[in-house]
């Protein structure tokens, strides 16, 4: 499978390097090239200096034939934005983003892109360890549901 990944973060580094060392063809971009140092030594796969929210960029990424676009970088609107750009112009098959705000993570998913929400994921792993019988998650997610309609 190919996939391309936008932002060599902590987590873009991450995945890329566990993708290419299970025998995925990755290619990974990020604005800056010292950011490329927290890859793996055993990465095999292309870095690219450059703006995802850039279609010239994207189509030397390889847009054209990928196979999953992961964005991870720590912009919401960048990311949503370069999500688009691979869903809707290049077609990519498998498109998924991190949204830090989970207000916007339903308006993700209306426009046919999987959002993960570290914000979420996070407090949900609080509440399991702090809550083990689940008592503040049920009161939590009948929250997030009225904070959601409301919005």
């Amino acid at each position: 499978m190919f996939i391309i990944i936008m932002g060599c973060g902590r987590v873009g580094a991450r995945i890329a390097s566990q993708l290419s060392r299970t025998g995925h063809e990755v290619t990974i971009l990020d604005l800056a090239e010292k950011a490329f140092g927290r890859l793996d030594s055993d990465f095999s796969g292309t870095t690219l200096v450059g703006n995802g929210l850039d279609v010239d960029v994207l189509r030397r990424a390889g847009i054209e034939r990928a196979d999953a676009f992961a964005v991870v970088t720590q912009g919401d609107n960048r990311n949503i934005m370069s999500a688009q750009v691979a869903r809707h112009i290049f077609h990519v098959p498998k498109v998924v983003t991190r949204i830090y705000d989970p207000l916007r993570q339903e308006t993700f998913e209306l426009l046919g892109l999987e959002a993960i929400s570290p914000t979420v994921l996070g407090a949900d792993k609080f509440l399991e360890i702090l809550d083990p019988d689940g008592i503040a998650t049920d009161e939590t997610d009948e929250v997030g549901q009225a904070a959601r309609g409301a919005g």
